[in-house]
């Protein structure tokens, strides 16, 4: 991408004094184009009407929640921002490590906001890790849900989210009825909110993948703002919310149930009351709002051919292990070389390897080309640069790859084949393809023209984009453009 491009000088309107971004942290562009005639008027669709629109936002790296939301608030891939995934390989630990905002390897637009003048920045998320990647090392109230379904945030409790939880206990919602967005009397749910004194936790996990838990971050979204009185001060007010439902929901049923589009729907009228609220305080001018989304997600394979769209990790890791046994001990298989897999990254034993004094670049291309080999895995790209494929997969490989967290290979399934998880059901993020990383972006408000535009843009772009309009630096490691043309 080319460096960062401002608009001209003195063709940017009035900056407001609130920013609000809604991040989805699964949505595709092809739940708008499947539900349009369904949107209210007032929600999605005003976006698309009154807003800049663009329907090909592109996550040119692999599309993981907490990788997506690090590219989104550092405006760079996970080569420079260092979150590889939801989850890596430390070697040093010897333990999976999760991703979470002091892990970041460059300023987010958070850190930038507060350094540049006076500000409030606020983070809410399901997860607290979520929430931190956003507000990166930016003085931020940070707010994420319990295991109860109430909201916390670090310090002392502000008295109106103490009273917020009071009045919305989780118990309200016990046995409830997922009702399909204009269903009459009389319609069966789509599911319930089954609860069972002896196994809570399936309660909980309903609820966080429910239109209810959806609403529960919008309805403390409004709370803030009446509260905070945001966007109606002397402050420049960010407010961050990362909406997990969708996601949590897509591991499940996939990206082509018919409860994703009805999330959808109801997500549609959350942003709906939500714009009301901002058009009464702070105003219809007095404001910025970006929808964007972190990744997207791929159908859950039908049951007659999940066995063949599935990849075990383990005995994926076993194959190539035993491969590399057999090429480097000749035959002996007395070694073990392959120390982890956390899709899509493997790491080799380079104890185990040194003392054999192999050529690591060897390693890892034999390595990688022993994965290609099987059921699934349709490319690779190692530590050395090496990879199965040129192009546009080259490019995204190397824009998912760090130096230390990605360990020696990094691999790519076949379409819409997904990770087994032993549970015979569900799908995994993390592709490289269209269904992972092709998301749409609307950037509404004030400072913004209402337009629709199709060329195709990058998610590395947003970061850059927004700086511009709150008259801030680009966050350190950028490397997308300013989309001048959004701009009045």
């Amino acid at each position: 991408m080319a460096g960062c491009l401002p608009a001209p000088l003195g063709a940017l309107r009035p900056r407001p004094k609130l920013f609000i971004f809604l991040v989805a942290e699964q949505f595709r562009q092809v739940y708008l184009d499947r539900t349009t005639r369904w949107l209210e008027t007032g929600g999605f669709r005003r976006l698309m009407e009154e807003g800049a629109y663009y329907p090909n936002c592109r996550m040119a790296a692999s599309g993981f929640t907490a990788s997506g939301l690090a590219t989104l608030a550092t405006g760079a891939y996970p080569q420079l921002h260092g979150i590889v995934a939801d989850r890596w390989y430390d070697r040093k630990a010897r333990e999976a490590v999760p991703a979470r905002g002091e892990l970041l390897e460059a300023t987010t637009l958070a850190d930038e906001i507060a350094r540049s003048e006076r500000s409030r920045i606020y983070s809410m998320a399901l997860d607290e890790s979520h929430a931190s990647l956003w507000a990166g090392r930016a003085p931020a109230q940070m707010f994420w849900m319990d295991a109860k379904g109430q909201f916390l945030t670090r310090g002392s409790f502000p008295e109106w989210l103490t009273a917020h939880n009071r009045l919305n206990p989780l118990e309200n919602l016990h046995n409830a009825k997922w009702l399909a967005v204009g269903a009459g009397s009389g319609v069966p749910p789509l599911r319930t909110l089954t609860f069972d004194a002896k196994r809570p936790e399936e309660f909980f996990e309903l609820y966080r993948s429910s239109p209810f838990c959806q609403a529960a971050q919008f309805e403390l979204l409004r709370e803030m703002l009446a509260s905070e009185k945001l966007g109606q001060g002397e402050t420049l007010d960010f407010v961050f919310v990362s909406l997990g439902s969708m996601a949590l929901l897509g591991y499940e049923t996939g990206s082509n149930s018919p409860l994703m589009d009805q999330m959808v729907l109801g997500l549609d009228r959350q942003i709906q009351g939500t714009l009301e609220v901002l058009n009464k305080a702070p105003g219809k001018d007095n404001y910025n709002l970006v929808f964007a989304a972190a990744h997207g997600a791929p159908p859950e394979p039908d049951a007659p051919t999940r066995s063949s769209k599935t990849v075990a990790g383990e005995s994926l890791a076993r194959a190539v292990n035993k491969g590399l046994a057999e090429w480097i001990d000749k035959g002996a298989a007395k070694n073990v070389y392959v120390e982890k897999y956390i899709y899509p990254f493997l790491y080799l034993n380079m104890d185990a390897l040194r003392k054999q004094n192999t050529a690591m670049r060897a390693v890892r291309k034999m390595a990688g080309e022993l994965a290609l080999r099987q059921a699934g895995v349709a490319g690779y790209f190692t530590a050395d640069g090496d990879c199965s494929h040129r192009g546009a997969w080259l490019r995204q490989f190397q824009n998912s790859f760090h130096d230390v967290r990605s360990g020696d290979v990094m691999l790519s399934y076949e379409p819409e084949c997904v990770e087994e998880y032993g549970i015979g059901r569900g799908i995994s993020y993390g592709s490289l393809y269209n269904y992972d990383t092709l998301v749409p972006l609307f950037l509404y408000g004030a400072q913004f023209t209402a337009q629709v535009i199709e060329r195709g843009i990058e998610a590395v772009d947003l970061a850059p984009t927004v700086a511009r309009a709150a008259g801030a630096s680009p966050p350190s490691s950028t490397t997308g453009e300013v989309l001048a043309e959004v701009f009045k």
